[in-house]
C-alpha cells in the first residue's frame, strides 16, 4: 500500500523526536506539508536542520491551551489550511501511586490529553474547511492498566475515549482516530526505561518479552499506521483505536491452568 499527500497540509505536534519525527518523515516522503511543532523554538530549529524545505516549524507547548491555538494558526497561517492534525506530543512519567505529586499529575495529563483536546478544538475550523482529519497517539497503556503508570494510563485512556467521543460529534465532517502503540525504540524509551535500568540489555529483553510478537517496534512502523488512518484508504474508518503493541492487549500470554 502506497501513500500519496501530495498539496495535504499536515500539523505533527511533538514532531521533533521518536514517533512524531517518524511521523513527519513518512508524511514527506509521501509528498506532504509538514508544520512541525515542538515544546522549544530551540527543539523546533534542531529538528528542522534534517529536514527539507517542505516542513517548517511551529514551536509552542500543548500543556497550554494558548499555545495551541498558538501553533494551529500559525501552520494555517503558513500552509493557507489544514487537512491533517496528527497529536504524537506526550509524556510518560513512571511512579507510585503514592509518590505522584499534583504537579507530576497535571504535566502528564495536561501535555497528553489535555493538549490533544485544545488542539483539535483550534484545527476544528480548518479542518471542516477541508474535510479532513485527527489521529491521536494513545497507547495500549490507554487500553490496559500497567503497574507504576496510573497517571500516564488516565491521560492514555482519555485520549481513547475523547477519540471516541470526538469521533461521534464531528462525523461526517471530520474523520477521527487514534493509535495504541506498545513499546517503541524511541529515545524516550531508551533513556527513560532502557538505560536508566542499570542492566540495559536484560531490561530491553524484558520489554521486548512483553509483547507476545517478542520485538519492541521502531518509530516508523508506528508512523505507517498513523499515515494509513489520515489517508483516504481509512476514509470509512472513525473512531477506532488501532492497537499497534504486538500482541500485549490481546489477552493473557500463558494458559490458564486446568480446572
Amino acid at each position: 500500500m502506497s501513500f500519496d499527500f501530495t498539496a495535504k497540509r499536515v500539523l505533527v505536534t511533538g514532531g521533533t523526536r521518536g514517533i512524531g519525527a517518524a511521523t513527519v518523515e513518512a508524511f514527506l516522503d509521501a509528498g506532504a506539508r509538514l508544520a512541525v511543532n515542538g515544546r522549544s523554538v530551540q527543539s523546533t530549529e534542531k529538528a528542522l536542520t534534517h529536514l527539507p524545505t517542505e516542513a517548517f516549524g511551529v514551536a509552542g507547548d500543548v500543556a497550554s491551551a494558548s499555545d495551541c491555538w498558538s501553533i494551529v494558526a500559525s501552520a494555517v497561517a503558513e500552509m493557507g489550511g489544514l487537512d491533517v492534525l496528527v497529536n504524537c506530543a506526550g509524556v510518560a512519567r513512571g511512579s507510585t501511586v503514592e509518590s505522584v505529586t499534583e504537579a507530576d499529575w497535571d504535566d502528564v495529563l495536561d501535555i497528553n490529553l489535555k493538549g490533544t483536546f485544545f488542539c483539535i478544538q483550534a484545527a476544528l475550523p480548518h479542518l471542516r474547511a477541508s474535510q479532513g482529519n485527527v489521529v491521536n497517539l494513545a497507547s495500549d497503556a490507554g487500553l490496559i492498566g500497567e503497574v507504576g503508570l496510573a497517571v500516564y494510563c488516565a491521560s492514555k485512556g482519555g485520549v481513547v475515549n475523547l477519540t471516541r467521543a470526538l469521533a461521534l460529534e464531528l462525523a461526517p465532517d471530520v474523520r477521527v482516530n487514534c493509535v495504541c502503540p506498545g513499546y517503541v525504540d524511541t529515545d524516550m524509551v531508551r533513556r527513560d526505561v532502557i538505560n536508566a535500568s542499570g542492566d540495559p540489555r536484560a531490561a530491553e529483553r524484558t520489554l521486548a518479552a512483553s509483547a507476545p510478537l517478542n520485538r519492541i517496534a521502531p518509530p516508523a512502523e508506528i508512523a505507517t499506521a498513523i499515515l494509513y488512518l489520515a489517508s483516504d484508504h481509512a476514509r470509512f474508518i472513525t473512531g477506532s483505536a488501532l492497537q499497534i503493541d504486538g500482541g500485549t492487549t490481546a489477552g493473557h500470554p500463558r494458559a490458564s491452568p486446568e480446572k
